[in-house]
């Protein structure tokens, strides 16, 4: 674990710092137009690249040095961030330019992420690595929690410009500790890059059709992409169901909680390991967390909607850090990154379909059902939840977490999910694999 550990810590570092330009820029975009529609474009900007690029990334990071992949990545996103630090310095920083920075940080995290994330099983034991999957959600939620206070207080230390110096120094923590580290190829790339050349698009290809070939993977993956979907349902909603019956103050207190949540549960994987039966507890966390997102929806009270969100928030890590384990035990090491940029790739299609529907079904549909004279309101689920501003948001978070439970349920049934650790064999101990390849390598 100690080179893991040591990727893990420049990378925090960096997240932080990334995490506390994008708080600033937000904060810059707002007192320059005063309008949402930036912030949504921004988000597009930031996912869209992510998503088109995955299988081409995951089929590089498979082909070429995988750390030095992170490395370029991580240099090119610094560079992006002198560049936004001297445009703002000169005020020419304007507001396109905050989605060509989205889009070119985007670009550069599509090839980052499946390098990282393949790396993992080329550095940890297998019997750890639901612990290396914690630590990487920790990473998620120190970003949640430390980002947004720190930020606040630098934005009135030392402005915008110093907010985004600090995460230009992040990056040399970032590209430091992999400098000093060694990340070994899996034995079949090493082959692979002696053997000749695939064609490319072939294997960018490839990571659809390996999990299409695996149909318990392959399962386990849209059932994780409809998770993503009600989950981007609720990060859209959640500021308009505080801010419908409270103040800022008590929305930042809701996001505070569900970051303590979520720093909770990335502590709990991280010190337990995960269980021998992943499956069982995949789908039983992923079950607590739609539990929370039905107790969101409960009552108009800070404590409530709190309550739900540490639940929700706590739960995530587990299901999450249990389920890359499955991926990263039965997915043979040289094809990690083709199959987990396809992984991730399906993931986040959801997410702008979440974007767009969650405002409209909630503005047009629920709430008028749940206003005062509204079709619900004077009927027994009218009475139980209540009836005026964000009650039915509220109503909304139910029902998402109501389908996530028959979901689960289904997930349970279903014979090629659930015994998907039986049925399908792991694939060889990747990080052995790599010490045999370089002693192999070494001998000639």
């Amino acid at each position: 674990m100690r080179t893991f550990f040591i990727i893990w810590l420049g990378q925090v570092v960096s997240i932080i710092g990334s995490g506390l330009t994008a708080f600033g820029l937000a904060v810059w975009i707002f007192e320059q137009t005063g309008q949402a529609t930036p912030f949504a474009l921004t988000i597009m900007f930031a996912n869209l690249p992510r998503i088109l690029l995955s299988p081409l990334a995951g089929a590089l990071a498979d082909r070429w040095n995988r750390r030095r992949i992170m490395i370029l990545a991580d240099t090119g996103s610094a560079v992006i961030t002198l560049s936004a630090f001297f445009l703002l310095t000169f005020g020419q920083l304007a507001v396109w330019h905050i989605y060509v920075i989205a889009t070119l940080y985007a670009i550069l995290g599509a090839f980052q992420e499946p390098a990282y994330t393949a790396s993992i099983t080329m550095l940890v034991p297998a019997k750890e690595l639901a612990r290396a999957n914690g630590l990487m959600q920790m990473s998620q939620a120190l970003e949640m929690l430390i980002a947004p206070l720190l930020a606040g207080v630098l934005f009135v230390a030392i402005g915008l410009r110093g907010i985004i110096l600090v995460d230009f120094i992040t990056f040399f923590f970032a590209v430091g500790t992999l400098l000093l580290v060694h990340i070994p190829q899996p034995r079949q790339h090493m082959a692979a890059l002696a053997g000749g050349e695939k064609s490319l698009w072939r294997d960018a290809l490839f990571g659809w059709q390996y999990l299409r070939a695996r149909t318990g993977l392959l399962g386990l993956l849209l059932y994780f992409a409809l998770v993503n979907f009600f989950l981007n349902f609720a990060a859209v909603l959640t500021g308009p169901l505080v801010l419908s019956f409270s103040t800022a103050s008590a929305l930042g207190a809701v996001q505070s909680v569900a970051g303590v949540g979520m720093l909770v549960g990335s502590i709990g994987i991280s010190a337990w390991g995960g269980p021998k039966r992943r499956m069982p507890a995949v789908i039983g966390f992923i079950t607590l967390a739609a539990v929370g997102l039905f107790v969101v929806g409960l009552e108009a009270s800070t404590w409530v909607v709190s309550a739900g969100f540490f639940l929700l928030m706590f739960s995530v890590p587990f299901a999450s850090g249990i389920s890359q384990t499955v991926f990263q035990s039965k997915v043979a090491a040289d094809v990690q990154g083709r199959v987990f940029a396809t992984r991730g790739m399906i993931s986040r299609s959801m997410m702008p379909l979440a974007f767009l529907l969650a405002g409209p079904l909630a503005d047009r549909v629920f709430e008028p059902l749940f206003r005062q004279g509204g079709a619900l309101s004077t009927t027994p689920l009218g009475i139980l939840i209540g009836t005026g501003p964000g009650r039915g948001i509220g109503f909304l978070f139910m029902v998402c977490g109501l389908i996530l439970v028959v979901a689960s349920g289904l997930a349970w049934i279903a014979p090629r999910i659930r015994r998907l650790e039986d049925e399908l064999p792991d694939a060889a101990p990747a990080a052995e694999e790599a010490a045999g390849a370089e002693a192999a390598v070494a001998a000639t």
